[in-house]
């Protein structure tokens, strides 16, 4: 009988307060995407230069960004694994495994020897863990946005959900902040290319530093409480033995469907990241096996970058508000019908100079806030709390390998053909809105579900 009466004390009682809430979400996500975006940079910066043989340069950009994707094919993987185990053993524990698993793979990075030091052996170990990498996050963003949603006051379940998505912003400003300062230090003589001193040591500062923030993240969800809504769940002894198979049997049109709502938000993420690093950079006059870009400096770019990151994050914020305020559904289909006419104005917008560049940047990034804010509440919404986890991480990490894992290298490809423009990039940008705007309209509004079903 007491045991009975504690478990009801503890099932009732509130699990977190409102700040633990939104600051363990946030800062987990944020050095998850920190490390993430360390290799990004570094994808376009320092990989094609160490990590491959010399030649063309386009050929050692493609494979750079080949290794990228790699992650995001084993995205999925994780979150059947996170996902197991979140709706299994409950989402603190498991948020605290893909943390160690994302930090002691960044911080392995960084003490790597290059392709000239033990030749395809270095590709190879790249490759082992960048996949690391990507199964780490692929358990990590939705225990985040469930960790938020679940502990959400009512009618606030967007706006709390997009602290977690503003990780992605936060860690982008992070790592390529660290990488400036670092690049800043160790000034080259040209600037289509890194200092010697840079692609010796200088570009493993940024991955060793993932130590520093891992530890501070462990400090801060070791000290987070689970979820009453899960733990109603456990109480219930609706805790399923495979997850996995619930969420196919019973809500595999919500798997489609969130995955689908994912692609135009992964596309415009990768692209106005990776992408745009790699554009910026190539010069105006390029010389044979080069594709002619925008010429500016790397340091120049990034800070251009960063300026259009925070519009990321300000928009990202605001698209929670108006999420709760006229419901998930609506929002995100007019944010998708915005980010197709801006994909037909890449062109237009990037041949006006700099203040055209600028636009594109900040234009960019606030629909990139738009589509991903929602996204917070929205794919857990879809999923009923014994397989939220699993479902929730399913549909976010399958979309990352339509749409982020080919995003890059498809671009890159488009690029190529287009002689330099990229108009066929926003083409591309375009198609990929126009499927995740079907979706939209097939789907069902979630901003009344609840969360505790």
């Amino acid at each position: 009988m007491s045991d009975a009466i504690a478990t009801a004390d503890t099932v009732q009682a509130p699990a977190n307060s409102r700040s633990r809430v939104l600051f363990a979400s946030l800062i987990g996500t944020t050095i998850e995407f920190y490390d993430f975006y360390v290799y990004a940079t570094a994808a376009v910066l320092v990989f094609p230069h160490l990590f491959f043989p010399s030649g063309n340069e386009t050929a050692a950009l493609l494979a750079s960004f080949a290794i990228f994707g790699a992650a995001m094919i084993a995205r999925p993987l994780g979150a059947v694994f996170f996902g197991h185990l979140g709706d299994k053993v409950g989402r603190k524990t498991t948020l605290i495994y893909a943390l160690l698993t994302m930090g002691i793979a960044t911080f392995l990075i960084g003490l790597l020897p290059t392709y000239h030091s033990i030749g395809w052996l270095a590709p190879l170990a790249l490759v082992i863990l960048r996949l690391a990498q990507g199964f780490a996050i692929g358990g990590e963003w939705s225990g985040a946005a469930l960790v938020a949603t679940e502990n959400a006051p009512a009618g606030k379940r967007a706006l709390f959900g997009t602290f977690p998505q503003l990780g992605a912003p936060l860690g982008f400003i992070i790592a390529n902040g660290l990488f400036l300062i670092v690049a800043a230090m160790l000034p080259s003589d040209d600037p289509s290319r890194p200092s010697e001193a840079f692609l010796d040591w200088g570009w493993r500062i940024p991955f060793l530093f993932s130590a520093v923030m891992v530890i501070i993240g462990l400090w801060i969800r070791l000290n987070l409480v689970e979820s009453t809504t899960f733990a109603k769940t456990v109480s219930a002894g609706k805790v399923v033995k495979l997850p996995l198979g619930e969420v196919v049997r019973k809500n595999w049109r919500e798997l489609v469907l969130g995955t689908f709502y994912m692609l135009a938000t992964y596309v415009l993420f990768y692209l106005m990241t990776t992408f745009s690093l790699s554009y910026g950079r190539a010069p105006i006059d390029p010389a044979p096996g080069q594709l002619s870009g925008l010429g500016y400096s790397y340091n120049n770019f990034v800070l251009m970058l960063i300026f259009g990151v925070v519009f990321f994050g300000i928009f990202t914020l605001l698209s929670g508000v108006l999420a709760d305020r006229w419901g998930r559904r609506k929002t995100l289909i007019c944010v998708t019908l915005a980010i197709i006419l801006f994909a037909l104005l890449w062109v237009p917008l990037l041949s006006m100079g700099f203040v055209g560049v600028m636009l594109w940047l900040v234009l960019g990034f606030s629909l990139m806030g738009m589509t991903f804010g929602p996204m917070g509440a929205l794919l857990p919404e879809l999923f009923p709390t014994n397989v939220r986890y699993t479902g929730s991480g399913i549909s976010y990490n399958v979309s990352s390998i339509l749409g982020a894992a080919v995003a890059p290298f498809i671009a890159v490809w488009l690029w190529s053909v287009g002689d330099g423009s990229p108009f066929l990039v926003g083409v591309y940008l375009a198609s990929m809105a126009a499927i995740t705007l079907l979706a939209l309209v097939i789907g069902k509004e979630t901003r009344n579900m609840d969360i505790n079903r």
